[in-house]
């Protein structure tokens, strides 16, 4: 496991920044390359580890699991003789998280599966949490409980608070989605005081999800989505058709709830009971779609008005 660590000159928090804990979710792999690369990091204060690539073995079998088909985000906080994934856990748990004081994990949406930026976290009476997640700056912040045998409990047992980062989807990258976690990490580190605001910043007063809800297909066949991830939707509007090879038997597909999509699925082909919408609760949702309108707007390639130091993925 490769591990960096970067000590500035004067003491102050230690910021674990980690990607890839599921092997094919790259886009946190090239957001650790880019922040290393920062030339800020040159005079930061306190010290930053990063971890591009936890599951190794995963990541160069473009796999989310371990060779023994575990899932190492439900394996912690693991053990020195358990299965492979739980022995890997055990490794970040026990050298690792005792130097740490907060945690940035860094995740993509499934395979075909794509995640608006956003970031999760159990901000309901964790006021630090909360403060970290709106210094990252995305528009959508959900709550979101801790579930047993995740990195972020396990690190959350510890008192240390973690925001989990979901953008774009496993095994391709997205420059928008690379580009927010690059300035939102930096944002988190401004906060914590290990680098100086840029007079750019400014503190975000986002909108909090307290509830998400999945929609499933109803049937096996063709889906025609006419909404877009970042989309505003209402209760009961049309999101998509189902039909099958002949166009027969359509189906739409209606949103239960207001709010915004964050997820969705990328494949146009589907089974019975799939998962093909990600919709986060919010009764202000005209509000949260045109902060990410904007923001979307900022980070896209093709609206930069000086090149950057890092050239686009396309």
């Amino acid at each position: 496991m490769p591990v960096h660590v970067v000590h500035g000159r004067k003491s102050g928090p230690c910021l674990l920044v980690c990607a890839a804990i599921h092997g094919d979710e790259i886009n946190g792999v090239e957001i650790v390359r880019r922040i290393l690369a920062h030339k800020l990091l040159n005079r930061i204060e306190g010290t930053l580890i990063a971890i591009p690539v936890v599951n190794v073995f995963g990541f160069v079998s473009k796999s989310r699991y371990l060779p023994d088909r575990r899932d190492l985000n439900r394996s912690f906080p693991g053990s020195e003789t358990g299965s492979m994934a739980s022995r890997l856990a055990n490794i970040l748990m026990t050298e690792i998280i005792p130097h740490c004081t907060q945690v940035i994990d860094l995740h993509t949406g499934a395979v075909n599966r794509e995640n608006l930026p956003q970031i999760r976290a159990k901000i309901i009476g964790e006021p630090e949490t909360e403060e970290m997640a709106r210094a990252f700056g995305v528009p959508v912040i959900l709550n979101s409980e801790l579930i047993d045998g995740s990195f972020r409990m396990a690190a959350r047992d510890h008192e240390i608070p973690v925001l989990l980062y979901e953008a774009g989807e496993a095994l391709r990258f997205n420059e928008v989605a690379i580009r927010a976690g690059v300035k939102g990490i930096m944002g988190v580190m401004s906060y914590l005081g290990m680098r100086k605001k840029s007079f750019r910043h400014q503190d975000t007063n986002t909108l909090i999800a307290t509830s998400s809800q999945w929609l499933r297909a109803s049937q096996s066949g063709i889906l025609r989505s006419i909404v877009a991830i970042g989309s505003k939707v209402e209760s009961d509007e049309i999101l998509a058709y189902i039909n099958d090879p002949m166009g027969e038997n359509s189906e739409a597909i209606v949103s239960p709830i207001s709010g915004i999509v964050i997820g969705r699925t990328n494949l146009p082909l589907v089974f019975e009971g799939e998962a093909i919408f990600h919709i986060a609760n919010y009764t202000k949702a005209g509000a949260v779609s045109d902060s990410i309108e904007a923001y979307q707007y900022e980070l896209d390639p093709l609206s930069d008005s000086v090149e950057s130091d890092e050239p686009p993925l396309m």
